[in-house]
């Protein structure tokens, strides 16, 4: 739902609701450009209308896509990982999950985190009995090495995640 409103904003702000003068062809000549290819990337004549800037971003909080994706970026991990169990329906998933995303944030790459929702994942959830949400568990070198069921404050969380990086 967010991503539908904040496409209609940018849409509405590159696009005029009435055709110019001369119809969409040539609105379309004159800000919309095709990309063109070179040897350093996707170069191109910036739009009078706007122009959009993109950097590449190093999060530290991932979503868990699958069993395999779980293996490779949580259990072969050679940085300490922190996942969250978590669903959409938990209430305090969503006050704990902010507030574990914004303290591992704080540890600057020094621990990343995995999202995994049990409604999708079961069969993960399973493997690592969890029986409650929120479940947050610490994985080092791909054995767990603690783990806590329920809502935390920042400064246990701080205390929970310094125990993990060691």
């Amino acid at each position: 739902m967010a991503q539908r409103l904040l496409l209609r904003r940018f849409l509405t702000s590159i696009v005029p609701r009435k055709p110019p003068q001369g119809g969409w062809a040539s609105l379309a000549s004159r800000t919309l450009q095709t990309p063109k290819y070179s040897p350093g990337g996707l170069t191109g004549t910036p739009s009078p209308a706007r122009t959009l800037h993109t950097t590449r971003v190093c999060s530290t909080t991932f979503n868990v896509q699958d069993g395999p994706d779980f293996q490779d970026r949580v259990v072969n991990s050679e940085t300490p990982v922190v996942v969250d169990f978590h669903a959409q329906w938990c209430g305090p998933c969503k006050i704990l999950g902010p507030r574990l995303e914004k303290m591992v944030a704080k540890q600057h790459g020094k621990v990343v985190m995995a999202k995994v929702d049990i409604d999708d994942h079961t069969d993960l959830a399973i493997e690592y009995e969890v029986s409650a949400v929120p479940t947050v568990l610490a994985i080092k070198n791909g054995d767990v090495v603690d783990k806590f069921v329920g809502i935390k404050d920042e400064d246990q969380l701080e205390a929970f995640l310094k125990k993990l990086i060691g």
